[in-house]
């Protein structure tokens, strides 16, 4: 185990009637405020840190007994190789366990090889200095779940383990209410006979399109996301037109159920109706000058990414318990993307 740092001690004793498993009955009982996930719990037992009835244990099959003495030796968070750098942030609520960011377009969330600087993470521990969780060992801002760099809108972050650990659980049985605002090719009216006969697309009460596939990595292009009635990750998302454009393109609002990498964008080019912009799954189609005007022709061509914002994001508070819902009006670019489509009806 890790030593030279300071380390905390969680003590308690396994409850009636454990599951068979070690690594089964420490997450069952292992006392909420000490915030230690499954994952994090599995890492300590792998470094030797826990302890039943005085005896390291780190075989996660272990047989417990009802009543055995665990002790958890939990060391201080490190501090993370990631520097701090002051960058602007639009903060739309903080406290001292989570913080609420309006993400612009263009700045990826975490650093990467390709961008080990200039990320929010890196904004973020700015920002927080040292009120940071140390979930995983390491002391830094909890990424709970991300945006595309290309997509604006609301990320909810983690600041202190019972956050990080309460808001996870949140995402992870999906009842975290995500809405996104997006500007898409064509209108996806639930009275196109076509839309009726593409696989995975059915429609609900008050014109709402829902798309339900499994989403997993291109066969080909492992940067890409593909569709698949096979095999993947159960992906849904809804579909709403908030304002159409003359057919040829529509404001729409999307929400989703699941939560998977580029979902929304996969999901509206499988029914046809890809996002402008959208380098990846969009491609350039040719619109009809005399349709919407030369002007707002030339607003999506120029449109250079994705027009996706995420509008809306609601959870319960991870600590206080308490319903909170946040909202964030469109960036700047794709309300004026929208008022020259609107212009051309």
């Amino acid at each position: 185990m890790m030593t030279g740092r300071m380390a905390d001690t969680i003590r308690f004793l396994i409850a009636a009637d454990p599951p068979p498993r070690l690594d089964k009955a420490l997450a069952r009982d292992v006392p909420d405020d000490a915030s230690l996930s499954r994952s994090r719990l599995a890492k300590l037992m792998e470094e030797g840190a826990i302890r039943v009835d005085d005896a390291v244990v780190t075989d996660p099959r272990f047989r417990v007994a009802a009543g055995a003495e665990i002790l958890v030796t939990v060391v201080a968070a490190v501090d993370s190789h990631m520097e701090a750098e002051d960058i602007p942030l639009t903060v739309i609520f903080e406290d001292e366990d989570l913080i609420v960011i309006d993400k612009p377009a263009g700045m990826v969330v975490h650093p990467a090889p390709g961008t080990p600087s200039g990320t929010l993470v890196n904004a973020l521990m700015h920002h927080c200095g040292d009120d940071l969780s140390g979930v995983g060992g390491v002391k830094r801002p909890g990424i709970v779940h991300r945006i595309d760099k290309d997509t604006s809108g609301l990320l909810v972050v983690a600041k202190s383990d019972a956050a990080h650990n309460g808001l996870a659980a949140q995402f992870k049985d999906h009842s975290v209410e995500r809405r996104y605002l997006a500007v898409c090719y064509g209108t996806p009216d639930t009275g196109d006979p076509r839309l009726r006969g593409v696989r995975g697309a059915s429609f609900e009460t008050g014109n709402i399109l829902r798309v339900q596939t499994y989403l997993g990595r291109h066969r080909t292009d492992r940067q890409r996301q593909a569709v698949s009635f096979e095999k993947g990750r159960h992906a849904v998302t809804r579909v709403r037109v908030v304002e159409g454009y003359a057919g040829a393109a529509a404001l729409v609002e999307c929400w989703l159920e699941t939560g998977r990498t580029h979902q929304i964008r996969v999901h509206m080019a499988h029914v046809g109706h890809s996002l402008i912009g959208d380098p990846v799954y969009g491609g350039r189609r040719k619109l009809s000058e005399r349709t919407l005007g030369v002007e707002a022709v030339a607003a999506v061509v120029a449109f250079s990414r994705q027009a996706l914002h995420a509008a809306t994001l609601g959870f319960v508070h991870p600590v206080t318990g308490q319903d909170l819902s946040f909202s964030a009006e469109m960036p700047q670019d794709m309300a004026e993307l929208c008022a020259h489509l609107a212009g051309a009806r």
